[in-house]
């Protein structure tokens, strides 16, 4: 049979006390069996509460700084009450124990249960100051930060101490800026209200304003607007860099020359490289290509022929391959091989149209930042605001030239020049301006004798073989730009 509780708890108190070496027994074996008697107790007196009934919290709430103070008193708190709780219990303890009366005082002298109380930390010293720089500070409000100091916790008052510093060094400029000169009487206003004092008759911007706002740009005279300082804040035109970019690309012209290469081609000629750039806009109408990849492959096939000597069956697989290498640099998803091999009807493999690509790239150094007479054709349009449909007929009148041998010496942005010249002729709004004049760097007398070449390529009698330029824009789409009557004679 199990004992009872009663006397489990009487051989409890028999045995609390531990002899080692003959009986003696050790203070701090002593120290542990009253520290286990004295909890075991219980008072009578006290309510029982139920199981599920949330303790309550013995600390007080403090207001303003509690929340910094209460970790502290928490703990200091808990362990004056253990200290209290066991000199009081110990001294109305009347039950028999081991141990001696001696031990007992021992013991409420010194518990060994007790953390020992932290000492506070040392309380900041301030930065020496001067004797002149001091500030008065009234009594009420010393005291006051006394007593917060000393309520401060180690995390706390590094934060509190640097705003007082802060505060201080305030108050001493202020007081500094505001002292009275000994010798003129005189008090010296702070220097940054004078600084302070704009001209109300000029409007104070921000900052992002005036990194946003457009450069002030001495236009020539005649210059109509500055476009690049309208459009300054759109990404898309890029106005930052427009003008340099485009006289860069000015600048590499010379390093792209074409020369007159069909007396060194002995099995080609003019009409065989017609017929290959008009398959090539058809190419590029069937995959809905860029029409800057179809300039730039235009472009390599002409650079190609320049250097290296071609016979009549390869002339077709260099415009694929050219029309390949371009699709790759400007689409963002290029036709795919087989794309390639399919339109020109299975004439080539896959081996010599990668050779030939390999090739081109070889001839022009891998070097593919070709300019290009449509990329200045857009600009020049856009400078001098044109309509879509006189841009659409200038680009018309420059992929018609494409196909025209006699054009090829001749420069990308002169091209472009004379052919919005030309539709601007056309649609009688006028002639080369000095809005035009400034955006291209050109004057007429440079692009004269372009424009009579373009104009002599439309007025030609048209040919059943080379009609995807004419079909192309006699749509809806281009405006029917095609179909818009020529100028006999254009003022020049």
């Amino acid at each position: 049979m199990a004992p009872t509780k009663v006397l489990n708890g009487q051989n409890k108190q028999n045995t609390t006390g531990i002899v080692i070496r003959k009986g003696i027994t050790t203070r701090s074996h002593n120290s542990i069996a009253n520290t286990k008697h004295l909890t075991v107790a219980k008072d009578p007196r006290i309510k029982r509460k139920a199981d599920a009934s949330p303790l309550k919290e013995k600390t007080t709430k403090r207001s303003a700084l509690g929340n910094i103070t209460n970790a502290i008193g928490k703990s200091l708190g808990a362990q004056v009450h253990d200290v209290k709780k066991i000199t009081k219990k110990a001294a109305t303890q009347n039950k028999p124990s081991t141990t001696s009366l001696q031990s007992l005082g021992k013991i409420l002298a010194k518990p060994d249960n007790v953390v020992p109380i932290k000492p506070k930390p040392p309380a900041r010293v301030p930065a020496k100051k001067k004797e002149d720089d001091k500030v008065e500070v009234p009594a009420k409000i010393a005291n006051a930060r006394r007593s917060l100091d000393l309520e401060k916790s180690e995390d706390s008052s590094l934060y509190v101490s640097a705003l007082e510093d802060a505060d201080e060094s305030l108050k001493k400029s202020t007081q500094s800026n505001s002292r009275v000169d000994a010798k003129d009487g005189t008090a010296k206003e702070p220097e940054e209200k004078v600084q302070a004092s704009p001209d109300p008759k000029i409007p104070t911007l921000s900052i992002a304003t005036r990194l946003d706002a457009p450069p002030t740009n001495k236009l020539p005279t005649g210059v109509q607007w500055d476009f690049d300082a309208e459009n300054w804040t759109d990404p898309y035109q890029v106005s930052y860099y427009a003008m340099d970019t485009f006289n860069y690309l000015k600048s590499r012209e010379p390093l792209f020359l074409i020369g007159d290469y069909m007396e060194r081609q002995v099995c080609l000629s003019r009409w065989m490289r017609s017929l290959l750039v008009d398959w090539m806009v058809e190419v590029q109408e069937s995959f809905e290509l860029n029409h800057e990849t179809l300039y730039l492959a235009v472009k390599l096939v002409d650079l190609y022929l320049t250097k290296v000597t071609v016979g009549k069956e390869t002339l077709q697989l260099l415009g694929a391959a050219s029309l390949f290498i371009a699709s790759k640099f400007d689409e963002r998803i290029p036709p795919m091989v087989d794309d390639f091999l399919y339109i020109c009807d299975g004439a080539y493999t896959r081996r010599e149209l990668t050779r030939m690509e390999i090739n081109v790239l070889k001839i022009i150094d891998f070097d593919l930042g070709i300019p290009l007479s449509y990329r200045f054709l857009r600009r020049y349009a856009r400078c001098a605001k044109v309509s879509m449909p006189t841009l659409t007929l200038a680009r018309y009148i420059l992929e018609y030239s494409l196909m025209d041998y006699a054009t090829i010496m001749y420069s990308d942005s002169k091209m472009a020049a004379a052919a919005l010249f030309i539709a601007l002729q056309m649609k009688d709004l006028g002639g080369w301006n000095a809005t035009l004049e400034y955006y291209t760097g050109l004057k007429l007398e440079e692009i004269k004798e372009i424009v009579l070449a373009l104009n002599q390529g439309l007025h030609r009698k048209p040919k059943e073989a080379l009609a995807t330029v004419r079909n192309k824009y006699s749509h809806k789409i281009f405006f029917e730009v095609a179909k818009v009557p020529l100028k006999e004679v254009l003022d020049i």
